[in-house]
């Protein structure tokens, strides 16, 4: 069987590298598409590198521009390249545009799909991450769900065919990463940085960098908070931050998006995470680490059941209050046991339940 991998971004990366290993292991052909969302080093090749991924068999090139734009020019390049390809079936992760592109070119040409983190819901239909998971959902006959929500997020808006509760393949990358990150990653000491010494932050969300307002007054926070803010900058958030006259306190680290490894370590022994990543969300709560989201809401909505993650949004009397209350780091959660998520989908793909 030819299973075409669809990927774009570095949350992709880490999701497909289990995915394809599982599905290679099986004797299937895995390609790759790579639509070029993220193109530097820092957010696409490192990822290849340290997650033992082969090179993608296509780069589409696309770059950067409006969600509107940059979405054509996926879908228009993705069609012949499927079409070529003749996959029997399309892997998509996520809820990027890359996702969005990739699901709406396979149904298309009448190619199944398979929807990697299926059935996430934050129920703010003005997020593009929100549209884009909706439209693939509802486009795909293979729907693999991370938590039991997920599944019933799907099942309020009528779709059962095809549901898998899969469990969360980023659980299986990350776990083995924390480890070889304890082994391999120097960034605590590059930094000069110490355990539980700093805070940890990231900002990337289009609801975050598309207002002005909402973004200067989430860093001016990161500003009065009184102690090390170590602030890996996406270059979406670089070039808003450009047009708002923020300057960083001498207490805020700014340095370039981290690879992987490094920033699972980073992760790992901050005292406290301010994020609006979904992904670094979860990794957090994984590792026991206090979480302040900056978003009013979030799609993994198991963090917030012990307290572990704070929704803060922009409010910065929230961060300041959600960073004060961060205590030591709780008992570390540990992927469920049993059968890997990459091989249950592996598994499910190799019956083609479509035919």
């Amino acid at each position: 069987m030819r299973v075409l991998s669809v990927v774009g971004a570095r949350p992709q990366f880490i999701k497909a590298a289990p995915v394809q290993r599982a599905l290679a292991a099986l004797g299937h052909e895995v390609m790759q598409i790579h639509t070029g969302q993220h193109y530097d080093d820092n957010m696409s090749g490192v990822f290849y590198r340290e997650l033992g991924i082969p090179e993608p068999d296509l780069h589409l090139g696309v770059g950067s521009g409006s969600h509107a734009q940059q979405t054509a020019a996926m879908i228009e390049r993705l069609e012949p390249a499927i079409r070529e390809a003749r996959p029997d079936c399309v892997v998509i992760y996520g809820d990027t545009n890359s996702t969005l592109a990739a699901a709406v070119v396979a149904a298309k040409l009448v190619v199944p799909v398979a929807h990697v983190e299926a059935g996430l819901r934050s129920f703010n239909r003005a997020m593009p991450e929100e549209q884009n998971r909706v439209v693939a959902d509802h486009l795909s006959g293979i729907l693999f769900c991370p938590t039991e929500t997920a599944v019933r997020n799907l099942a309020a808006e009528g779709i059962t065919a095809g549901v898998h509760l899969s469990g969360d393949v980023m659980a299986e990358a990350h776990a083995e990463a924390a480890t070889r990150a304890q082994v391999e990653s120097t960034v605590l000491d590059r930094l000069q940085l110490s355990e539980q010494g700093y805070v940890l932050a990231t900002v990337h969300r289009a609801e975050n960098t598309n207002d002005p307002a909402r973004l200067k007054r989430i860093l001016e926070t990161f500003n009065t908070l009184g102690e090390p803010v170590v602030f890996p900058m996406h270059p979406r958030t670089r070039q808003a931050v450009e047009g708002i006259g923020w300057v960083p306190s001498p207490q805020v680290m700014v340095i370039e998006p981290q690879g992987y490894l490094d920033m699972v370590r980073l992760e790992t022994s901050a005292r406290v995470v301010l994020t609006d990543s979904g992904g670094v969300q979860k990794e957090a709560y994984w590792l026991g680490v206090p979480c302040v989201t900056l978003r009013d809401e979030t799609e993994w909505v198991e963090t917030l059941a012990d307290g572990r993650n704070l929704l803060a949004g922009s409010d910065a009397q929230k961060i300041v209050a959600g960073v004060r209350a961060a205590g030591p780091t709780t008992a570390r959660v540990q992927p469920p046991e049993g059968e890997l998520p990459s091989r249950r989908m592996a598994a499910v793909i190799t019956e083609k339940p479509w035919i």
